[in-house]
């Protein structure tokens, strides 16, 4: 009988004996031809509820007919019966199959990184050999009950919608458990008694939820306790911290806790991270901490502690981070902390320090990989010392009064990946010595008042990939070497890989969760969206970054040379007085938003725009543009933000259908030349109309559709009905990336600097 046969008999005698009820604990039920079907039938579910994007479950039964062969499958030492199925990440989307209990042995269920939705099917409670289940980020939902799954030893439903309370499961189902991750999730309720039971629980992340109430008081028997993020109050009772407390890691950050916090966690003689950011812990910072040798990562910061640093810390050899950020710490950065030399990455911004920078001796701790000083209200002249810190790969001064010159010591430090002096007060010109930083990923110069010229040297930072000089006064061309950054960003990434360290560049749209994901890939050189190959649609996965320039008084023309920045994806030249034709060169970068605003570009707008497959958001308005407008900018099938105004020398028909024609008359303002013949006419009211011009004289954001070339305040994100113009899903996907890496360009500053609730939320990664 041909193989084809075969496995459709194996499909109908299946569904035959599931449809007359027959047990799966028959003979044929027991067998490895049984799970064999029972496996085809899957891939059949798989195959048609996945008609593009296949997993490797579609190769299942090509070159073997043994499932214990097949890719993703495990089966028992003797190869008698399946016991294991993982898909992860294998592109599945829709519901989940519902006939998993037909494995009779299965013990081991991977559905993990789909886009698997729906509830969560009552058959899977059927699978009572089920000792690991990971269904973590897909986007199930419903609530959650898997009672009889008694064997259960791991479970991890992370990063999903699940909502509800958890004591349908808990603690029916926690006999065996010993991981337990439900973070990222809608639960809800109280977890006070939940976990009693639940004797051989180990690790517990209930991170990202709605829980509310008080804290469950027997997680010192753990050994992982991650409850952040959540709606927890009251205080952390001392009782939990038994003498014989085996906690290696407790995070409590994001709550409602209040308070003194309990010194009696020193009983926690092998913990490794404390993490308590974002309560609302008052009073001293428990002076028993210095006893807790295995101590490597503590977290204070978002709290109300006073700010006497106990001198029992400096007992903590190996405390490597240390966080002591928003405490409304005042006058000047305590002595005590000037004598921390074991810490490698001291935050303490957002606070109100004026000095102690030099008293304090912080700047003379040599070992210091990260010093974040930033949202304080330091004055003065930038500190030269700091480049006494040769250790240092990230040095954070942002948001200060700091005046006077950038000094020529800053460039300097052989390993700094990130620079950021933004938002201060400093003068002159860019420093050339910054040309020498080869391993600088990260250059923040945005909001000051420097002036000149950009450095040509600066196009030797070949690691260079985020670029911010935004709102100064610099003048003159853009360098050609410019072009330069970013080519070669590896050997910074490549090291990173090998010791990665908490990073602080993150703030309130991020959770702590997303900022240890987010930034790992970040700073390893990993992704963090796809973005297309030129002139294609096709997608690659790449680390991008972006180039801000706006707000200066830059000039001349755009160099060709732009077209070799294949690692950006997003250029933002606005408000300057760049002119010229703008290049053609610019199809050659996988951009998602082009924006050359309020400058004096002329000639035709480049028709190469429209090579920019995966452009999504496109801004030419206020230019000297003319001639006819490119027809082919209506190939940007993935544009979502378009503008072309005030630009009157532009003529031509905007096309009725296609992209262009989704966005509403405002995108066309002061282009008097342009034939808008899909926008139907919006008179004015007829009683109105009869007055003259002069009678609106001041009021710019009226639009007189009446009157020929009156300026408006043109907004071209609403659709044509009026209402704002919603964005898909992955629209939302990629201006959140680009927000994460601070792309966003017109609350760029905003967002930079408006909140750091995740800046020292990172997990620490031993």
């Amino acid at each position: 009988m041909l193989e084809e046969e075969t496995d459709l008999w194996r499909i109908i005698l299946l569904a035959f004996l599931v449809f007359l009820g027959v047990s799966v604990s028959v003979v044929l039920g027991d067998s490895l031809d049984w799970d064999t079907a029972v496996l085809l039938n899957l891939k059949s579910f798989l195959e048609e509820s996945n008609q593009v994007n296949r997993g490797h479950y579609s190769e299942w039964n090509r070159e073997s007919s043994n499932p214990c062969d097949w890719r993703g499958i495990t089966c028992n030492y003797n190869r008698t019966r399946v016991t294991g199925v993982n898909l992860s990440g294998n592109d599945i989307s829709r519901t989940m199959f519902q006939n998993f209990s037909a494995l009779t042995e299965l013990s081991h269920l991977d559905l993990s990184a789909n886009t698997l939705g729906g509830q969560i099917p009552p058959d899977l409670s059927r699978c009572n050999n089920l000792v690991y289940l990971n269904l973590s980020h897909n986007i199930l939902d419903g609530e959650l009950n898997l009672v009889g799954l008694n064997k259960l030893q791991t479970l991890d439903l992370s990063k999903n919608r699940i909502g509800g309370e958890i004591r349908t499961s808990f603690p029916a189902i926690c006999n065996s458990l010993v991981v337990l991750n439900i973070s990222e999730n809608n639960l809800a309720g109280s977890i006070e008694d939940v976990f009693n039971p639940c004797k051989k629980l180990r690790y517990l992340d209930l991170s990202e939820n709605d829980f509310s109430g008080n804290i469950w008081k027997g997680f010192g028997r753990l050994q992982e306790f991650i409850i952040s993020d959540n709606h927890l109050n009251g205080s952390i009772p001392a009782s939990s911290f038994t003498v014989n407390c085996s906690l290696e890691v407790m995070d409590l950050s994001g709550n409602n806790f209040s308070g003194q916090f309990p010194g009696e966690i020193s009983n926690c003689r092998d913990l490794v991270v404390l993490h308590l950011w974002g309560n609302n812990f008052k009073g001293p910072i428990p002076p028993e901490i210095g006893s807790m040798a295995s101590l490597e990562a503590l977290y204070l910061g978002n709290n109300s502690f006073s700010r006497d640093i106990p001198e029992s810390l400096l007992d903590l050899k190996n405390l490597i981070f240390l966080d002591l950020s928003r405490n409304n710490f005042g006058d000047e950065i305590q002595e005590t902390l000037g004598k921390f030399t074991q810490v490698k990455y001291l935050l303490l911004h957002s606070n109100s320090y004026t000095g102690g920078l030099y008293s304090s001796g912080v700047l003379n701790l040599s070992s210091v990989v990260r010093l974040d000083l930033s949202f304080n209200n330091f004055s003065g002249p930038l500190p030269f010392e700091v480049s006494r810190m040769p250790s240092l790969k990230y040095l954070i001064f942002a948001s200060n009064q700091f005046n006077g010159s950038l000094p020529l010591d800053y460039g300097d430090f052989p390993l700094l990946q990130a620079l950021d002096l933004s938002f201060n007060e400093l003068t002159g010109t860019i420093p050339s010595s910054l040309g020498k930083l080869s391993s600088l990923l990260w250059l923040m110069l945005a909001n000051n008042q420097l002036v000149g010229e950009i450095p040509p040297e600066i196009g030797n930072c070949s690691s260079l990939l985020w670029l911010n000089l935004a709102n100064n006064k610099l003048s003159g061309h853009i360098p050609p070497e410019l072009a330069n950054i970013g080519q070669n960003a590896m050997a910074t990434f490549d090291s990173n890989r090998q010791n990665y360290p908490p990073f602080s560049f993150v703030y309130s749209i991020l959770s702590r969760k997303t900022c240890r994901s987010l930034w790992d890939q970040l700073l390893k050189g990993v992704w963090l969206f796809p973005i297309c190959a030129p002139g294609t649609l096709v997608r690659t996965n790449q680390i991008s970054g972006y180039v801000q320039l706006s707000g200066n008084m830059l000039s001349g023309e755009i160099p060709s040379e732009i077209g070799k920045m294949h690692n950006l994806s997003m250029l933002h030249l606005g408000v300057n007085n760049f002119s010229g034709e703008f290049p053609q060169e610019i199809r050659e970068l996988p951009l998602m938003v082009l924006n050359i605003s309020d400058n004096r570009f002329s000639g035709e707008i480049p028709w190469e725009i429209g090579e920019i497959k995966c452009l999504r958001n496109l801004d030419l308005s206020r230019n000297n543009f003319s001639g006819n407008f490119p027809t082919k900018l209506n190939n940007l099938t993935q544009l979502s933000k378009f503008n072309v105004s005030y630009n009157p020398l532009i003529s031509g028909v905007i096309p009725a259908t296609g992209q262009l024609a989704t966005f509403e008359e405002e995108s066309f303002l002061g282009d008097p030349l342009l034939d808008l013949r899909s926008f139907p006419n919006q008179p004015v009211s007829p009683s109105l109309a009869t007055f003259e011009k002069e009678s609106f004289l001041g009021d710019p954001p009226l639009i007189l559709r009446s009157f020929p070339n009156q300026s408006v305040y043109p907004s071209a994100n609403t659709t044509r009905s009026g209402t704002k113009k919603p964005s898909n899903f992955s629209d939302f996907l990629v201006l959140f990336a680009l927000v994460l890496a601070f792309l966003t360009f017109g609350l760029f500053s905003f967002m930079l600097f408006s909140s750091v609730k995740c800046r020292s939320r990172l997990f620490w990664k031993r």
